[in-house]
């Protein structure tokens, strides 16, 4: 097991009924910022909980902010912020606008005259803003950790940030918002979160069995429950697991003592930059292919996988790998998530230069565990995903 260190300070509430609480955890003296995105809290009823539980508060309200939120749509609101002298942000939404609020966390405070510099230099955000959330659509785990990723539209540009000063305060977990998500979010939140397990276990063996058996116990959950909650989101219980799984797999705890490697998040960032192509789904794009390509390297922890997630028991190391990465194929297959860039768009050949030739201007010269994906590397995985 590698060294590391491992410190969360976000206190989640889970559970029915929590929004009411948030007047609870935000400072009496507070000006708030309330961000969200398109609307659909408005007509799902937690908008209407929000806003009590906000009522002894001074409240601002900020809406539109996209999926992939828009660097350009976020300097909007950062203006609202320092006009109004805002205190503290709350974001109602899923990852996009946890995302986006974090950015604007970190711009409130930043002194630079450029808040792009934030994500393009990068610089690591040691305070920002104080912030809490609601999250309303599970999946990208922004809601327990420290970073964010956003689009610069103008640019066809995503990028990431970080740094101890984002993680929220606070953040409202109540799985009864899983009854009004679109099918597709659905199952793009499973997708999202099952791949960032992957991101974080699907290297080669260190040695941390605890750190694997949690990865796997994730991953295990979300294909039990993935039939039932594309069918029923009502049930309460599958929602819960569902919801939690999600916040697991991204709240840093499975990621200490292990190699990671990231270079299927990398490489979709870009496709989702370039084709503005949902983010789950550029990972289901890229990860099969990735994992064929880096086979050698990869083998052993793909056997491992298919062995414990997929009940895959007979056949050699070199057999089972193979096999795993077919069933994760069959498993994003079972979720409606295609797995071919040329499924998304006809444009798709100009995909594996775009993203190469990105990777290699921002000065990244190898991504994964190994640091040995070079940018031909990335033009050839995302060619071999055409």
């Amino acid at each position: 097991m590698l060294n590391f260190e491992f410190k969360n300070p976000t206190k989640i509430l889970f559970g029915k009924g929590q929004i009411a609480n948030l007047a609870k955890e935000i400072p009496t003296n507070a000006k708030v910022l309330m961000l969200y995105g398109g609307g659909s809290i408005k007509t799902n009823g937690v908008y209407e909980q929000v806003i009590a539980a906000l009522a002894p508060y001074e409240v601002i309200e900020f809406g539109g902010i996209p999926a992939n939120p828009e660097y350009e749509i976020l300097m909007d609101a950062l203006a609202i912020i320092k006009k109004e002298k805002i205190t503290y942000l709350l974001a109602v939404g899923g990852g996009s606008v946890i995302d986006g609020t974090k950015f604007l966390s970190s711009a409130a405070l930043y002194e630079g005259a450029e808040p792009w510099d934030i994500l393009a230099k990068p610089i690591r955000t040691e305070k920002g803003m104080p912030f809490g959330t609601v999250l309303t659509l599970p999946a990208t785990g922004s809601e327990m950790n420290s970073g964010a990723v956003i689009t610069r539209r103008s640019t066809q540009e995503k990028l990431g940030m970080g740094g101890p000063g984002l993680f929220p305060q606070f953040s409202v977990l109540d799985p009864e918002v899983i009854q009004s998500i679109p099918d597709r979010q659905i199952a793009n939140g499973i997708t999202d979160a099952f791949t960032h397990v992957l991101e974080q276990y699907m290297t080669y063996p260190a040695h941390a069995l605890l750190q694997d058996r949690i990865s796997e116990s994730i991953m295990q959950t979300l294909i039990e429950i993935a039939p039932t909650i594309m069918k029923d989101k009502t049930n309460y219980d599958v929602a819960s697991d569902f919801m939690w799984c999600c916040t697991m797999a991204l709240n840093g705890m499975i990621q200490k003592g292990v190699p990671t490697d990231w270079s299927v998040h990398a490489i979709g960032h870009e496709l989702t930059a370039l084709y503005n192509i949902d983010h789950a789904r550029t990972l289901a794009i890229i990860a099969p292919s990735l994992y064929r390509y880096k086979f050698n390297s990869k083998k052993e922890k793909l056997a491992q996988y298919a062995e414990r997630v997929w009940n895959i028991k007979t056949g050699t190391v070199e057999e089972k790998a193979t096999l795993a990465i077919e069933k994760t194929e069959s498993f994003f297959h079972s979720l409606h998530i295609k797995t071919k860039l040329s499924e998304y768009t006809e444009s798709y050949e100009k995909a594996a230069a775009f993203a190469s030739e990105r990777l290699k201007s921002r000065g990244w010269v190898a991504l994964g565990e190994h640091k040995d994906i070079k940018p031909e590397d990335v033009f050839k995985i995302v060619e071999m995903a055409y």
